[in-house]
């Protein structure tokens, strides 16, 4: 401890100190925030100066308004950020175990745990379950939309500014601060008639004292399912064969899942005299949610409805005569909570010093199942353990307004240091969840059937520690050229120490034209879950239709040791980009930049090994995998933007374009994405290339209207199979959504409104039909059809 504090030490004074990470969240809740100069908003992501703006910004930065952010129908923030930003790509993934409640988001195309998200620039934890690839992400679907006043979202590397995880770009979510009350009630309906959703949102601000904001926020939401099924064919096939028996038609659902949230929050700040102020947030949510998993045909499944004679006179078709679909549910606990004090020092000299506590708590269940290895001794409904994210932050920042004589502008200069602590924890399930009972050994299956539970050999808490120092500095060298560098040092225990930096400018062709660019290296560190962890997935194949078990083992497991698992170490990357923007006293504004990310040692999982003969195998894995990243990647890009805002007859009109197109090759490696050809081709087009919306909303008096038209290019998509994998390639899409609001009294609104108006459905998943699916369960677009909704706000 002794030895890592006198590097944070020796790090802090060696660097040419800047503002701190979480300083900008101060920035946020200045005045300074304010619009200003044609619509530029100032911004406080990806600078430590407090006058910059989206315009004269050295990296490029979106700002989403908190009307913006009323203006998409979902309360998900992850579909609002993939209706507002076009290299934002969130999918819904039915079926797809703990992913169908906890959706996975990418930035640029990259892993959903690249992009780091902060509230009110502080970093939010994250969600604790390990997802596609293992990526362990934050949940954004955990903060209330309600409660936002703005979005940042930083398209750039910025490792060496805020730590781990910033290698696509930082999402910061400003919570509001406005004084004032408002209730609103929200309900929308999918033309099929269904996926019904109810919402109630309720948020109050007052002011007290001389310059105290108190903020309260809160939200209910109850969401029935979707379901764009067909039956299966072999379900009909089951039921000509048994005319005395009533098949459910269909057996087994493809959709949204059920699902209820309840969120609550504050948002806080009072002066303690003089300058200095404290602040605090925090949000809480919870919510649980239900979700079908395959049909078990009782003609096929024969390793869960054969008899044996172990269980004499026993057959599973006594409790299931028609089979069973097993029901997946997911109950979550969210929290986290910050309190700081920030001051100055001098006029010049600032500080800022905050801690943070953060906890995703997961408990996964499952009904309507059976662990056959049992027999008449399984229940039907299991425990199947829960997962648990904790992350404790601490950091004490500086800035200091550097006065250069030769210089018209202060350097902007600060430093800061840094300690987080993160534990992942895994408590086991019901035995009866991950029992292997006496059938097993006559080829009954083992395990709660559907999803294993966390057996007590996978329950346990790890934890990792990290301590940083970082310095940024930005110089207006003239009145046109500015440069910024930054430098981070960060000492994990688990793995060592790593430096980042980053290197920008700008330069100013005209007041209304500017140049930017930037050069940054960056990490990912891998998590304690990632680093500990083992557990159990079953899937179905699409040709067989039959259930196989796959394991995954931690890397230090003697098994995946064997097998060749090594050490887990940091995903490294390389971000360079170059950028164009513009501004015109004419209401125009825009930018075009381009990027290339190379991002070496990639995490993902090997290649699947059968168990070696002679290992013990009580689990019965069908293949067995490790964490590994062993593979590397180039990403490039462009990011089109622009907008217009002016005065249209009696009204104001305001129009915004965005197109992005990006594109991921897999330069090498001896992972299964590097070197399986179906796993490449999964990894490389699995998204669109090219996305894009454009938008123009009128408001005239006491009415206003929105059109936004979405555009996602073709993508490739699998069967999912355990070998064997068929590709089919799906075609572009576009989506038209329109919107009107009427102002019914100054305090009252009504707003209706229709998204994908023209009830558009990509093409029917041919590959995945066998199983009863209609639409591929990994479209990158909500695939329900056309949605219609209705809001009511009062305001007080």
């Amino acid at each position: 401890m002794t030895f890592k504090r006198r590097k944070i030490a020796g790090a802090t004074l060696c660097a040419l100190t800047c503002l701190a990470t979480e300083r900008g969240a101060a920035a946020a809740e200045s005045p300074n925030s304010a619009d200003v100069d044609s619509g530029q908003s100032v911004i406080v992501t990806g600078t430590r100066a407090s006058n910059r703006t989206q315009f004269d910004t050295l990296a490029p930065v979106d700002v989403f308004s908190r009307e913006e952010i009323a203006a998409v129908e979902s309360s998900d923030l992850n579909d609002v950020l993939a209706q507002l930003v076009p290299s934002y790509v969130v999918q819904r993934l039915p079926m797809a175990d703990g992913q169908v409640f906890v959706r996975p988001a990418t930035l640029r195309g990259l892993s959903p745990d690249q992009t780091l998200v902060l509230v009110n620039g502080r970093r939010f934890h994250r969600s604790a379950l390990l997802g596609a690839r293992g990526a362990q992400a934050a949940d954004l679907a955990q903060i209330p939309t309600s409660a936002i006043k703005r979005i940042e979202v930083l398209r750039d590397g910025a490792s060496a500014q805020y730590g781990s995880d910033a290698i696509a770009g930082v999402i910061n979510i400003i919570l509001d601060d406005a004084v004032g009350a408002e209730i609103s009630a929200h309900h929308s309906q999918y033309s099929e008639a269904d996926g019904k959703t109810n919402e109630l949102r309720a948020k109050y601000g007052l002011a007290f004292g001389t310059d105290g904001k108190l903020n309260l926020f809160a939200e209910a939401m109850q969401s029935d399912p979707t379901s764009r099924t067909r039956q299966r064919a072999d379900a009909i096939a089951f039921q000509a064969a048994h005319p005395q028996l009533t098949v459910p038609n269909p057996v087994q659902r493809w959709g949204q899942p059920e699902l209820d949230s309840q969120h609550l929050g504050y948002n806080a700040s009072v002066g303690l005299g003089g300058d200095t102020v404290a602040y605090s947030y925090a949000l809480f949510t919870h919510s649980k949610g239900t979700s079908d998993f395959n049909w078990r045909n009782p003609d096929t499944s024969t390793s869960v409805f054969k008899t044996t004679t172990v269980f004499p006179g026993w057959d599973v078709r006594s409790i299931y005569p028609v089979g069973f679909s097993p029901q997946y549910t997911n109950k979550s606990n969210d929290a986290h909570v910050l309190a700081g004090v920030r001051g100055n020092l001098s006029d010049a000299l600032a500080w800022d010093v905050s801690a943070s506590y953060g906890r995703n708590a997961i408990d996964y269940g499952l009904h309507n199942s059976i662990n056959a290895s049992l027999g008449p001794n399984s229940p039907t409904s299991f425990y199947l353990g829960r997962l648990t994210q904790d992350e404790k932050l601490v950091n004490a920042n500086f800035n200091y307004a550097w006065n250069v004589p030769a210089l018209a502008q202060p350097v902007n200069v600060g430093f800061g240091a840094e300690y987080r602590n993160e534990r992942y924890a895994v408590r086991a399930g019901d035995p009866a969840s991950y029992a292997v009972g006496p059938g097993a050994a006559m080829g009954l299956d083992a395990n709660a059937n559907g999803a294993p539970g966390f057996s007590n050999t996978q329950a346990g808490r790890w934890d990792q520690n990290s301590y940083a120092a970082y310095a940024d500095v930005e110089a207006p060298l003239t009145s046109r050229f500015t440069v910024g560098a930054a430098l981070r040092y960060e000492d994990y225990s688990e793995f060592g120490d790593t430096w980042n930096g980053k290197l920008s400018a700008r330069f100013a062709l005209s007041p209304d034209v500017g140049l930017r660019a930037s050069y940054s290296t960056g990490f990912r560190a891998p998590t304690p879950g990632q680093l500990n962890t083992n557990s159990t997935s079953q899937g179905l194949d699409t040709r067989t239709l039959l259930v196989f078990s796959s394991g995954r083992l931690s890397n230090s497991d003697p098994l995946a040791v064997m097998l060749g698992a090594q050490p887990l170490q940091p995903e490294k990357s390389k971000n360079l980009s170059l950028g164009l923007t513009w501004k015109s006293a004419l209401g125009l504004s825009g930018s075009v930049d381009l990027y290339d990310i190379k991002v070496r040692d990639r995490f993902s999982t090997s290649a699947s090994f059968a168990v070696p003969a002679g290992v013990a195998n009580p689990l019965r894995y069908t293949s067995v995998n490790y964490f590994t990243n062993d593979f590397d990647t180039s990403t490039r890009g462009i990011d089109v933007v622009g907008s217009w805002r002016g005065r249209v007859a009696d009204g104001t009109m305001n129009l915004t374009a965005a197109y992005n197109y990006n594109k991921t090759e897999v330069d090498g490696g001896s992972s299964a994405v590097a070197t399986n050809t179906t796993q490449r081709l999964i990894f490389e087009e699995r998204l669109p290339r090219q996305k894009a919306t454009f938008s123009a909303a009128y408001d005239r008096r006491v009415w206003s209207a929105l059109a936004r038209l979405r555009y996602y290019g073709s993508w490739t998509d699998s069967t999912g199979n355990a070998t064997g994998d068929i590709f089919q390639r799906f075609g572009a899409m576009r989506f038209l959504d329109l919107a009107a609001s009427w102002r019914v009294t100054p305090t009252q609104t009504l707003r209706f409104g229709v998204d994908n108006v023209l009830d558009k459905y990509p093409d029917e998943a041919v590959f995945q039909a066998s199983r009863g699916l209609i639409y591929s369960r990994n479209a990158p677009y909500d695939t329900d059809g056309r949605n219609l909704y209705v809001d009511y706000t009062v305001k007080f």
